[in-house]
């Protein structure tokens, strides 16, 4: 383990890393937690670096692609010019909240638009989001648009619209509907989003067109998505990581083939499935689906992990967050390990090599949005750390993030959905 590993005092000292990951084409860096200082911090100064030094041209991000499309056409100064990063932060409604509207991506964001403001507009770094959950806000948005584009399909988006209504934008509501009727709104949203890829497809240069299809993709599988979490199996993951790499897909084809990408999601997304036991219960990941899609261009993953200290999260679903420990890493897991092994913050690449220790199924902590400390012992996923990354960011000793704004704790208990890790 050793001798994979490297001092990670200062930027300058991620130099290796990006001599390796700089000729890719998509760069997917992890996190073992949504509530750690560390992660964000230097996932963000890696990313400075990429974007900086060998034009990176987006970031995809584990989040709702309405609320990051109005942050990519901010940081492109492009709209809301008049706000601070602040100010468009507080526009962050879905819970948690803090996943994002935290000082450390306030940071990276207000960082990205000054860098963006001295470039031509093709040459200028985006910030999406990837994620399946904006049923309600993306149809508001697919109307919007066809209002202005396309009012001839406007009733196809209105039938969708209001097989929706009777469940007061509640999707547990309709999951659970779906459970006790045959009738869903599943057809409807499928016609919809063929209106909208065909009008988009003649529009195949048009931002607003893009956005548009985009938002008919999420509704579409966010409908799915939450039809199949009431069914009790692990379908409802696949399809969530499934249309994450398809919008991954998605923005890369929209930029071009020359543009590069990094994806900022949990490790649990990030590290590939094939390499924990994911894999024998037929579950599949961002990090796997991009590698077996994507070689050719070249893809790195690059995973996080933490020993003791502090974290960010929630005791439930909807409930408001506050500051928990993080106790000392499990007995017998890699954790534990590179504990005992690194005792500073460290930068360890795996360069396709094997060993005792890259080859050994041992526990990988993953914290999620919701976590109890006494319980930490659950919180592994048996992992080959050679093969579900190609790089890891050791830190012994973590601290919690600081969100901007605090939950209220007013948002209903959500179903069961293993949003964010396990």
């Amino acid at each position: 383990m050793r001798s994979l590993a490297r001092p990670l005092a200062g930027p300058g000292d991620l130099d290796p890393l990006i001599r390796q990951v700089a000729p890719d084409r998509f760069v997917c860096i992890g996190e073992a937690s949504h509530g750690t200082h560390e992660y964000y911090r230097w996932r963000a100064l890696l990313s400075r670096r990429l974007i900086e030094e060998h034009g990176f041209r987006w970031v995809g991000v584990e989040g709702d692609w309405p609320d990051c499309w109005r942050i990519n056409r901010w940081v492109r100064g492009q709209e809301e010019q008049d706000l601070d990063v602040y100010q468009l932060l507080a526009g962050f409604e879905r819970w948690p909240r803090w996943m994002w509207a935290n000082r450390e991506v306030a940071e990276f964001l207000d960082w990205l638009r000054r860098w963006n403001a001295d470039r031509p507009e093709a040459e200028r770094t985006g910030f999406y989001g990837l994620d399946v959950y904006s049923l309600w806000d993306s149809l508001r948005e697919i109307i919007g648009w066809l209002q202005a584009n396309a009012p001839e399909a406007v009733e196809a988006a209105m039938e969708a619209w209001q097989c929706f209504v009777p469940f007061h934008e509640d999707p547990h509501s309709y999951a659970w509907s779906t459970r006790l009727v045959p009738d869903t709104c599943e057809q409807d949203v499928v016609d919809l989003l063929m209106q909208v890829r065909h009008r988009a497809e003649e529009r195949d240069d048009d931002e607003a067109a893009f956005n548009a299809l985009c938002n008919a993709e999420a509704a579409a599988n966010a409908e799915n998505y939450y039809r199949s979490m009431v069914r009790g199996d692990r379908q409802s993951w696949n399809v969530r990581d499934v249309h994450m790499a398809d919008t991954i897909a998605r923005i890369a084809e929209h930029l071009g083939p020359g543009s590069k990408g990094l994806v900022w999601e949990h490790n649990t997304h990030i590290g590939d499935a094939r390499a924990t036991d994911m894999a024998d219960v037929g579950m599949v990941n961002v990090g796997q689906l991009v590698r077996q899609r994507h070689a050719e261009d070249g893809v790195s993953l690059i995973g996080f992990a933490g020993g003791r200290g502090s974290v960010i999260a929630a005791d439930s679903w909807g409930s408001a967050e506050r500051t928990m420990p993080v106790p000392a890493a499990r007995p017998g897991s890699h954790e534990e390990l590179l504990g005992q092994a690194l005792p500073g913050p460290s930068l360890l690449m795996f360069d396709g090599r094997d060993g005792p220790w890259l080859s050994a199924w041992l526990g990988h902590r993953a914290i999620g949005v919701v976590y109890d400390p006494r319980r930490d012992a659950g919180n592994y996923v048996p992992t080959l750390m050679g093969e579900r990354y190609d790089a890891l960011i050791w830190f012994p000793d973590t601290q919690a993030l600081q969100p901007l704004q605090h939950e209220t704790g007013a948002e209903g208990p959500e179903l069961e959905t293993e949003p964010t890790g396990f």
